[in-house]
């Protein structure tokens, strides 16, 4: 089995990622069993100041001294549970130190085969206003919707205010809820749960819409790459060009 990186990047999303992964491993390989798996973090404090600034290749080089001591510690490859990040990864021309799935990749590439046709994202401000997502469904084909601008500021600022530091309430998954059936409203059949803390405040059972969870699919993702039922994956950072499964 290969041994899976997590490149670390919030706290509460990194973590439901790797027990999603352990979750994966055990049902699918038996009790108290899942592939390695090695997590490392620089707090996202140090990076606030920089993501307001939205200066991406200092965030980059934060991200790369995580990915350098994951490639120190022997990991294969990597998964970022950070759907922000991801920005800041594809930003500059040079590699990165390991391989890595690429969430919105993944995301795309499930919704495809879930013949989803019409998304709505919800993530932070810059996942919702960048190109991530936008571009990985401009390659398959698909529709990519945002809430407007008053709720995106209100889903930005729970996620920073509340969910990145454990703090889900009702009040707060009404007006999420009320969000998504806009979307519905708005003619879209999914909706990506586009944060990785957000799976913790909005369940399938609870959404208006089905949801694709980011952070669950990247475990997933992660899982069929290490026991070899998904190829080893080649991004290594930079824009993603064309629909590329492995990525």
């Amino acid at each position: 089995m290969k041994h899976v990186g997590i490149l670390a990047h919030s706290a509460e999303g990194s973590a439901l990622c790797y027990l999603a992964a352990c979750h994966e491993g055990i049902r699918r390989l038996g009790p108290h069993q899942h592939p390695d798996i090695t997590l490392d973090v620089i707090a996202m404090g140090k990076s606030m100041a920089a993501w307001e600034q939205f200066d991406l290749p200092s965030i980059r080089a934060t991200l790369t001294q995580t990915l350098e001591r994951l490639d120190a510690a022997g990991c294969d490859f990597f998964i970022c549970p950070d759907n922000t990040a991801h920005l800041a990864l594809e930003a500059g021309n040079t590699s990165l130190p390991l391989p890595g799935l690429h969430i919105a990749e993944v995301v795309a590439d499930y919704a495809l085969s879930r013949k989803f046709r019409s998304l709505g994202v919800l993530g932070t401000k810059w996942t919702m206003d960048g190109s991530i997502y936008r571009d990985a469904f401009d390659r398959r084909g698909l529709k990519f919707h945002i809430p407007g601008e008053a709720d995106r500021e209100l889903i930005n600022a729970t996620i920073f205010e509340e969910l990145c530091g454990g703090i889900f309430r009702e009040e707060t998954k009404a007006d999420y809820q009320r969000i998504i059936r806009d979307l519905a409203r708005a003619g879209c059949d999914a909706v990506v749960l586009g944060c990785t803390e957000i799976p913790l405040l909005i369940t399938p059972e609870a959404s208006p819409l089905p949801v694709l969870d980011s952070t669950r699919l990247l475990a997933q993702a992660a899982v069929d790459v290490a026991l070899g039922a998904r190829t080893q994956p080649s991004w290594r950072g930079g824009k993603i060009r064309s629909v590329d499964v492995t990525a």
